[in-house]
């Protein structure tokens, strides 16, 4: 198999990491690993329903999840179980580790939303983000994901994710 293809059975299980501990891993298609870009599908992985106030994720939901080697973010389009987009829900991560059968991503509290029309762009988090400490700690992974929310607020603001994910 190339790096620019994957199996439909190929699985792998994506590791969201956050302060250094794991807040939650779970299966998915692997859809794409071309070596810059890992693309997956999977259910909708919490526990019952979580209600945003602007999105809620439920049992049926279904995310295609794009994640970076060499960018700051993961760009995860959200679907309900019948198939209508609801948007597009974005962390900023370090960039993905993809070794063996695990996706590695560390979680560094910024988000943004964007609705499937496009009417709501909104970031999330700003003050989780505040409050870790990754400016004193790490100054340049600081600088990066606020570069990086940047990027995804452009990009959503411009027309949404097409570009990025085509």
């Amino acid at each position: 198999m190339s790096a620019n293809s994957a199996e439909p059975a190929d699985r792998v299980e994506v590791v969201l990491v956050k302060g250094g501990r794991t807040k939650i891993r779970y299966p998915a298609e692997l859809l794409r690993d071309d070596g810059v870009r890992v693309s997956v599908r999977a259910p909708w992985a919490g526990g019952g329903v979580r209600d945003f106030g602007f999105v809620r994720f439920e049992p049926g939901d279904v995310f295609t999840e794009h994640y970076w080697r060499d960018r700051w973010y993961s760009v995860k389009e959200v679907r309900a179980g019948d198939g209508t987009v609801k948007g597009w829900y974005c962390d900023v991560t370090r960039p993905a580790v993809r070794s063996g059968g695990e996706l590695v991503v560390e979680d560094l509290d910024l988000d943004l939303w964007r609705s499937a029309d496009g009417s709501d762009v909104r970031r999330l988090d700003e003050d989780e983000f505040a409050e870790s400490g990754l400016a004193e700690r790490d100054p340049r992974a600081a600088s990066a994901a606020v570069a990086a929310l940047a990027e995804l607020e452009a990009l959503a603001r411009a027309g949404g994710f097409g570009e990025l994910l085509g």
